[in-house]
């Protein structure tokens, strides 16, 4: 018994091993593939949409005041109409989804007792899973009505709407990541805090929050993009206007909407629809930058 065991434990160490590079193959196998797939999904957009800038300046396509493709008298390629338009709806909805995001994630991981947060993070994972068509039906029957009223305008279809309707889609987002951030910081900071007198609101405010700052900005920046990204609530509720936008009040359409309502109609491998996958490359980047900034911030927050 005791001269069998010594050769039944070497083979099953062996299988151990045989399993874990197995499995390490496979992991990275997935991580491969996922490095591949961005890619190729920027090298698509780069092939579709480098031809763009053949017929129409960088300095135009970026800084343009106008775009309208479609013009029989003179045709404008210029995005910053949309990108202003895009800025707008995602600072409109950082400005709705931050303080209610954090006002939850300190509630769930300060406050709330056991049951309550039991409750109420199932509730707030289903505002992430409503589709963002019914988020667009509410803005066009409740929120839009309520906006025309409030600033007395003939249409309610604009930007700041737009920005209530993302920022309640984000929400969820900017909670979840919050919550993590927050979660992550030593319990015996907080408990010195309280041990030398401070009550929980100035612990909260002077120790927790500055110490989870670098992944509540990441949270923030997460959800940023994510408010980039949106289209079905932009396209229903921001108006679809090509105007210059002035504020908050005018009717937009961010760069998202626009590829939508275009690319039904445009011809395939013309100059409209390069332009159009050089609006998507444009939109692609800066996402892109948003999430590596993300990234910086999560990779601060650990160390």
């Amino acid at each position: 018994m005791s001269a069998a065991a010594p050769s039944v434990r070497p083979a099953f160490e062996r299988r151990i091993r045989r399993a874990d590079r197995i499995l390490g193959w496979l992991f990275a196998g997935i991580a491969s593939l996922t490095v591949l797939l961005l890619l190729g999904m920027f090298t698509f957009l780069i092939l579709n949409g480098i031809g763009t800038f053949r017929e129409v300046s960088l300095s135009h396509f970026f800084f343009g005041s106008s775009w309208n493709p479609t013009s029989i008298v003179k045709q404008e390629w210029g995005i910053l109409p949309l990108l202003l338009g895009t800025c707008l709806v995602a600072f409109g909805s950082l400005v709705v989804a931050v303080p209610f995001g954090l006002a939850l994630a300190l509630y769930l991981s300060q406050l709330a007792s056991r049951h309550v947060r039991e409750v109420l993070k199932p509730v707030i994972e289903m505002i992430a899973g409503i589709p963002s068509v019914v988020l667009g039906l509410i803005g066009l029957l409740y929120v839009a009505p309520l906006v025309a009223r409030m600033f007395h305008l003939s249409n309610g279809l604009t930007a700041l709407t737009a920005g209530i309707l993302v920022g309640i889609a984000t929400v969820p987002t900017i909670a979840s990541l919050c919550e993590d951030a927050l979660a992550s910081v030593s319990f015996r900071l907080t408990e010195a805090s309280l041990a030398l007198g401070a009550t929980r609101s100035r612990t909260i405010r002077r120790v927790l929050i500055p110490a989870a700052s670098s992944g509540i900005i990441a949270a923030v920046m997460l959800g940023l993009g994510r408010a980039i990204g949106e289209t079905m609530i932009v396209l229903m509720v921001a108006g679809n206007s090509l105007a210059f936008p002035n504020s908050f009040l005018d009717p937009v359409r961010p760069m998202t909407a626009t590829i939508a309502i275009e690319i039904r109609e445009v011809v395939f491998g013309d100059l409209h629809w390069q332009s159009l996958f050089a609006v998507g490359l444009a939109l692609f980047l800066l996402t892109f930058v948003i999430n590596a900034v993300t990234d910086y911030f999560f990779l601060r927050s650990r160390t």
